[in-house]
């Protein structure tokens, strides 16, 4: 039995980056591309805060420029989607199973998990016709390219009302759409957004459908759906930001390491250590906090050199 060094799990941030030094420390690792390849950051129109890229870059271009980087140093790619994983936690030195598209078994001595986390949507026809085009699920990714714009954020608890706040600060008006009467959020955050004068609070709204030719100019609301009182409002914006949450892809690997209550993979305090000899998580799949491109290579990084330590 063939039995690899080290195995990458996902083609984001955090899984080139992971490659990138796995590779130059002659691990020679085999990286699965998953199902979108390039990870979330590809759902971004423009990248303008990663270092390296002064006036900003495409993020196909991007994670391009990381794949090629990986491939140079010698890693080998695989095109594909693992559906199964057997994870060792019992033998003195573990070999880790991993499943491709349900018929190819690879068996390695280390395992990076960098599979990344889905952010929630509304589910909106419309909501995936402007994806990019006026639909973010990242102010922070993308507020930047709506400056002195209207936008409108989606969700009523805390990551709302910080991507509210947060665009407060680049855009003229923020609206936020509440389905309930109440903010779930924090006591501290309610009172921000609440007197922050640029931010529009509309409760007891849902989201029907996005309006506009090649891109976001405006949203169709239902106030007080399925009541006597329901009615149909417009808004004009430029931008959408849907902050419901998060999903982290996690849930092959359930049965095996520690999840929190949200799914993301429990690590040992600041590094990527899972409960599990060998196996390793990077990115979003264990960040449930900042969910940066930055911060994803960079714990790609200590992944791979986590793994290099373990196998020495």
């Amino acid at each position: 039995m063939s039995v690899h060094q080290c195995f990458i799990i996902g083609s984001g941030p955090a899984g080139y980056t992971a490659a990138i030094y796995a590779s130059r420390a002659n691990l020679n690792p085999v990286l699965i591309e998953g199902s979108q390849v390039g990870g979330q950051l590809t759902i971004t129109t423009e990248v303008e805060n990663f270092p390296g890229y002064p006036d900003g870059v495409n993020p196909y271009q991007m994670m391009d420029d990381m794949r090629r980087q990986a491939e140079r140093f010698g890693t080998t790619f695989v095109s594909g989607v693992v559906t199964e994983v057997v994870l060792d936690s019992e033998a003195e030195r573990p070999i880790h199973k991993v499943v491709v598209d349900n018929s190819t078994e690879y068996s390695t001595y280390t395992l990076i998990i960098a599979t990344g986390a889905s952010a929630r949507w509304l589910g909106l026809p419309s909501e995936k016709e402007f994806m990019g085009r006026g639909v973010s699920g990242c102010a922070t990714c993308d507020g930047f390219f709506y400056r002195g714009k209207t936008v409108a954020v989606v969700g009523g608890g805390d990551t709302a009302c910080e991507e509210a706040m947060y665009l407060a600060n680049l855009c003229k008006k923020v609206y936020m759409i509440v389905r309930k009467p109440f903010l779930r959020a924090s006591e501290i955050m309610q009172q921000r957004v609440k007197n922050n004068e640029k931010i529009e609070i509309l409760f007891e709204h849902n989201t029907r459908q996005l309006t506009g030719e090649g891109k976001v100019s405006g949203a169709e609301l239902v106030y007080k759906q399925g009541s006597q009182e329901e009615e149909i409002r417009h808004i004009d914006i430029d931008g959408f930001f849907v902050a419901i949450g998060h999903q982290p892809n996690t849930k092959l690997f359930a049965d095996y390491l520690d999840l929190d209550e949200e799914g993301y993979i429990v690590v040992a305090g600041d590094s990527p250590c899972t409960k599990i000899k060998g196996v390793f998580a990077a990115g979003d799949c264990a960040d449930r906090k900042y969910r940066q491109a930055i911060v994803a290579a960079a714990s790609g990084c200590k992944a791979a050199i986590e793994a290099d330590k373990y196998l020495k």
